[in-house]
């Protein structure tokens, strides 16, 4: 059998690839071969059908405590999101006493202390996306302003913001970690598979950055 992978005699690919995230959720699906085995365990006697249904009842008790795990992970993101908006909005007050920043910069700030409505995943990823080009805004605002930069209380305020955002990634890290083992198990069978697929799960969708933040990461940046 030849090798599957031959490094070899490598497909080169000139132009590079560009990943991303697929947002689409796949259900977790059995067939009538896993009904079939149920059955087959209980005609067998009625102990392997027993010890199926505790396996059962012990692969829904990992799903709730994975699902409260993934919601920890989820509300850890929104706090760190939350305290850098209200660094920005410090940020963004000490900057307009100094010169004209744009009423927009306000606008988009306020708007993020309302909370998340409809998927609340996809919120997050674009909120986070969001801040990302006002946290860049206000930089290139004083980027403008070089006398700004020796303000002790704006240089705190963006070390603030720095620091966040470093929290915010590895939040982010562990989050999909999380969502990894969610997606993974929904599909280990039988028991985990078949209590996943009588339940309706589906698999989660990881962080996904912002285009923007791609094209960014993309720039020369000396």
């Amino acid at each position: 059998m030849a090798n599957q992978l031959d490094e070899l005699n490598p497909e080169i690919r000139e132009e590079g690839l560009d990943t991303n995230v697929i947002v689409k959720k796949i259900p977790a699906e059995v067939g009538v071969g896993s009904k079939i085995f149920e059955i087959l365990l209980w005609v067998c006697g009625i102990l392997p059908g027993v010890i199926f249904l505790l396996m059962k009842i012990r692969a829904q008790k990992h799903f709730d405590q994975l699902q409260q795990k993934i919601q920890r992970n989820a509300s850890q993101i929104d706090n760190y999101l939350e305290q850098r908006v209200m660094v920005l909005q410090n940020c963004a007050r000490l900057l307009d006493k100094a010169i004209d920043l744009d009423k927009s910069t306000f606008e988009n700030i306020a708007k993020f202390r309302s909370g998340h409505s409809g998927d609340v995943d996809a919120d997050r990823n674009e909120i986070g996306g969001q801040i990302e080009t006002i946290s860049r805004d206000i930089n290139v605002a004083i980027e403008n302003y070089p006398d700004l930069q020796a303000h002790r209380e704006i240089a705190d305020a963006m070390q603030q913001n720095m620091y966040l955002q470093r929290e915010i990634t590895a939040a982010r890290e562990l989050y999909n970690d999380t969502i990894n083992q969610w997606n993974k198990d929904i599909f280990e069978w039988p028991t985990k598979k078949i209590v996943a697929a009588k339940n309706g799960y589906t698999t989660r969708i990881p962080f996904v950055a912002s285009k923007e933040i791609k094209e960014k990461a993309k720039s020369v940046f000396f």
